[in-house]
């Protein structure tokens, strides 16, 4: 069973900075792709971000500029640094894991991210 754990989150202001890390118990690189998700109360789950196993990047308009998705493949760890928050960026953000084939997808539990003042 692959395990991904959030952390990072936190209140802050608007115009701050956060980076959420996702840590994964098993080599990223046999993922087909990461991702993060967020989903704000009374709103669907929605995609923020991913990153091939390759490294190439994909990015939601609504953050374009804003956030930035890396990894780094000898830590299994995945990152979101996000800047310029919005109290519309607040939510609870969670990590993907998409396998190769056809397995079912990996998520974490959620790390909330509340910008206000």
């Amino acid at each position: 069973q692959v395990q991904l754990v959030e952390s990072g989150g936190d209140l802050v202001q608007p115009g701050g900075s956060l980076r959420l890390s996702c840590a994964v118990s098993r080599s990223i690189f046999s993922f087909r792709s990461m991702a993060w998700y967020r989903q704000a109360p009374g709103k669907q789950r929605e995609l923020v971000a991913s990153i091939t196993s390759l490294g190439g990047t994909s990015t939601a308009d609504s953050v374009k500029g804003r956030f930035t998705i890396s990894k780094d493949n000898a830590e299994n760890k995945v990152y979101l640094q996000m800047n310029s928050l919005k109290p519309e960026d607040t939510a609870v953000y969670y990590c993907k894991a998409v396998p190769r084939g056809t397995l079912n997808d990996y998520w974490g539990q959620g790390t909330q991210v509340t910008v206000c003042t």
